[in-house]
């Protein structure tokens, strides 16, 4: 799980840019602009959202069902300590 965590982050680097210069567009807009930018800084976190779900949904399938589950959760834990901005809703 931590060896997939990594490679997330290594893999997504552009993705966290993005979401970091998302939220200043969003931190910096004025009122008119606002609901704009933040729509799109949460397009961008969903996107990170989902693709960490895909990760853990992929390697889970190859699990028992027991077994998967408790990698579910072990994993959905792990991946909102690391990345907190992506798993609001994982």
């Amino acid at each position: 799980m931590r060896r997939q965590l990594d490679l997330f982050a290594k893999e997504e680097t552009a993705l966290f840019a993005e979401a970091g210069e998302a939220e200043r567009v969003y931190d910096a807009a004025d009122r008119e602009d606002a609901e704009e930018a933040y729509a799109d800084f949460q397009l961008v976190l969903d996107s990170g959202r989902d693709r960490l779900d895909e990760i853990r949904s992929t390697y889970g399938a190859t699990l028992d069902e027991e077994a998967a589950l408790e990698y579910e959760d072990a994993f959905t834990r792990a991946a909102r300590k690391r990345f907190p901005r992506f798993t609001v809703e994982l």
